[in-house]
């Protein structure tokens, strides 16, 4: 995912064709990431006057800590992305285009921009598909316990369980 500025020179005319499993394990390190498989970058670059755009596709999964039990959850994500490098410092500034950057010295580098867009999908919650069992926080305790919608609209109050029968009992008297 590097090209020195002479390979670029030639590559010009035929354009970057990109379909690689990048690894991305250092994120790990500095995120919330418990695990994460090689991710699959596909894609291609087109040359301007002193830029290249590339449009790509960036595919995985990853691991995350479950927000209610802690448990592992896993998240798949496809992101989507427009970067433009440019190759020369004139032509640099543009506030109003966020994915624009600098060619920093000979080497133009993706695997950070890869990085940074894979950080910005990690979602704020995520919730496993098994919340109760080995390893999970508890699901109930005493006077409580976690219920799904479902299970909220079939369970009647026991302060008001007496009324039930109410209607039914007039049914019978008559």
């Amino acid at each position: 995912m590097k090209w020195y500025m002479n390979q670029l020179n030639q590559l010009r005319n035929k354009g970057i064709i990109v379909d690689e499993m990048v690894d991305v394990n250092e994120l790990i390190d500095i995120s919330e990431i418990r695990r994460i498989p090689p991710v699959h970058v596909k894609g291609h670059g087109d040359f301007g006057s002193n830029k290249v755009t590339f449009t790509l596709t960036i595919e995985g999964t990853m691991i995350l800590p479950c927000s209610r039990t802690l448990k592992d959850a896993t998240h798949s994500f496809k992101i989507e992305t427009n970067e433009t490098y440019l190759l020369s410092p004139e032509g640099f500034g543009h506030p109003d285009e966020e994915n624009l950057h600098q060619v920093e010295g000979e080497v133009l580098d993706l695997l950070p921009m890869i990085k940074e867009n894979i950080l910005l999908e990690i979602p704020i919650q995520i919730f496993c598909d098994d919340p109760s069992g080995e390893g999970g926080a508890p699901q109930s305790g005493q006077d409580w316990e976690v219920i799904t919608e479902h299970d909220k609209k079939d369970k009647i109050d026991p302060r008001l369980a007496a009324l039930k029968d109410f209607f039914n009992e007039d049914k019978n008297n008559e």
